[in-house]
């Protein structure tokens, strides 16, 4: 499950589109921008990979398991 986008960011979000549409957004507010959305998804992206190796962990059986299947 994704977490909320912080209002703050929401609010940027809203103003650098508004900048966008007028044609006013500086080079620095397109840094800023950048740098803020990626982080967001860097951030994901950690998220994903730890929740896809939590889920691998609890699917792999252990050996002791196996073993007794066999026999």
């Amino acid at each position: 499950m994704s977490s909320p986008i912080p209002l703050e960011l929401q609010s940027k979000i809203t103003s650098w589109r508004l900048r966008a549409a007028e044609n006013a957004l500086t080079l620095d507010e397109m840094r800023e921008a950048i740098k803020l959305l990626r982080a967001g998804r860097i951030t994901a992206v950690g998220a994903s990979a730890a929740a896809k190796r939590t889920k691998a962990i609890a699917v792999i059986p252990s050996a002791g398991d196996m073993l007794a299947d066999l026999m």
